[in-house]
């Protein structure tokens, strides 16, 4: 049986493990804004990057989904690989949804800060990205009790928990879309 860490070397983990990801997140985010200014797509009102970013957030949701099965069957190597990838695709979401809001503020006209429908989408979308970071460090927190070997086919409230949480936010951000899609037409 492995050694469980102590509450300060976890706290110690978590910390890191939560600066890598967030850390991660925003340079991609700052590579994808860099590389794709507002101009690269002078016509669209929609940000492309939202359809990538749905995309990120379903992948997340498989990926949990895998890890609460593989960790109920007990296969503590495969759950421990989903959870990673589930966190790699949360990070990506994050990036990307950088990117659209950048594009998102720098193509609202001026005059349309205080009452357009692009502040509303934008605030909409924000607000779902604040949650979706507090989601994140949940799947951290996670992914690092996983890796102390506290999960097995007994006890997975956490994960099951983490799972529901992110399969909330993403039936959200779906929800956000359409909002963003019906204001965009």
């Amino acid at each position: 049986m492995p050694k469980v860490p102590s509450r300060s070397a976890f706290a110690i983990r978590f910390f890191v493990a939560s600066l890598a990801v967030l850390a991660s997140a925003l340079l991609v985010g700052a590579l994808l804004i860099a590389a794709m200014p507002p101009a690269v797509f002078p016509s669209v009102r929609f940000p492309p990057a939202f359809a990538a970013s749905t995309v990120a957030v379903l992948l997340g949701s498989l990926f949990l989904n895998r890890a609460l099965g593989c960790v109920r069957r007990e296969r503590q190597p495969e759950f421990r690989r989903q959870l990673v990838l589930a966190l790699a695709a949360g990070a990506l979401f994050v990036a990307i949804q950088m990117s659209a809001l950048n594009w998102l503020v720098q193509r609202q006209a001026p005059q349309e800060v205080p009452t357009g429908e692009t502040a509303f989408v934008t605030v909409m979308a924000a607000l779902h990205a604040l949650h979706f970071i507090v989601a994140l460090l949940f799947l951290v927190f996670v992914t690092v009790q996983a890796h102390a070997h506290r999960y097995d086919h007994e006890y997975y409230w956490g994960v099951l928990v983490c799972s529901w949480f992110w399969h909330a936010l993403t039936v959200l951000w779906l929800a956000v879309l359409g909002v963003v899609a019906i204001a965009s037409s």
